[in-house]
C-alpha cells in the first residue's frame, strides 16, 4: 500500500465538491487501501479522498471503537438518510489542518447508506464518535472543513496559523 500526500489547508483543492463514483472497481479499492495506509500512518481516524487530491466520494475511517484492533470502514458514495435532533459537541481535528482543534456541534447520531469496499449497498446507524467522524468526512466531500463550522474570527485565527506554518516549512526547504 502506498502512502499518499495529505493536502493541508489553506489549499483550494480542499474546497472542491467531490464527484460520485460510478463503480467500485480495483482502482477505487486500491485508493481505499492507500487512504487507509496513509490515515493510519498520519495517525488519524478518518480520511476523505479529496484530502489526498482525488475529488471522488470516497471516505475511510477507523475510530478505534472496536476494541483497539484495526476495524476500518470504507464508504463509497455515502449519503445521510436521517440525523438525530439530539446534538453534541466534540473537539475535532483534521489531518488537513495539522495540530488545530476546535469544538464542533453536530447531530449525535446519523443513519446513512453507502457502497462498501466490495461495492455492495450498506446501511449503517452510527452514534457518538463514529457519527461525528462520518459527518466530518462527509463535509470534506462537499468542500467543507471543520473550521467552516466555527466563528469567522476563530476560523481566521486557525487558517492564519496554517499559512504561517506553510511559509516557515517552505523557507526551511
Amino acid at each position: 500500500m502506498a502512502k499518499l500526500s495529505i493536502i493541508t489547508a489553506p489549499d483550494p483543492r480542499l474546497k472542491v465538491v467531490s464527484e460520485p463514483v460510478a463503480e467500485v472497481d480495483y482502482g477505487i479499492q486500491k485508493l481505499m487501501d492507500d487512504m487507509l495506509s496513509t490515515m493510519y500512518a498520519a495517525p488519524g481516524i478518518g480520511l476523505a479522498a479529496v484530502q489526498v487530491g482525488v475529488p471522488k466520494r470516497v471516505i475511510v475511517m477507523d475510530t478505534g471503537e472496536q476494541g483497539g484492533q484495526d476495524k476500518p470502514l470504507c464508504m463509497v458514495n455515502p449519503e445521510v438518510l436521517t440525523a438525530s435532533d439530539d446534538m453534541w459537541t466534540y473537539e475535532e481535528g483534521c489531518l488537513s489542518l495539522p495540530d488545530q482543534y476546535a469544538d464542533v456541534r453536530r447531530p449525535v447520531a446519523v443513519t446513512l447508506n453507502f457502497l462498501d469496499y466490495e461495492g455492495e449497498p450498506q446501511e449503517l446507524e452510527a452514534k457518538g464518535l463514529l457519527a461525528t467522524c462520518i459527518q466530518h468526512e462527509l463535509d470534506h466531500l462537499e468542500g467543507i472543513l471543520f473550521v467552516d463550522h466555527l466563528s469567522t474570527l476563530r476560523r481566521g485565527i486557525i487558517l492564519k496559523k496554517l499559512r504561517k506554518a506553510k511559509r516557515e516549512s517552505a523557507a526551511a526547504e
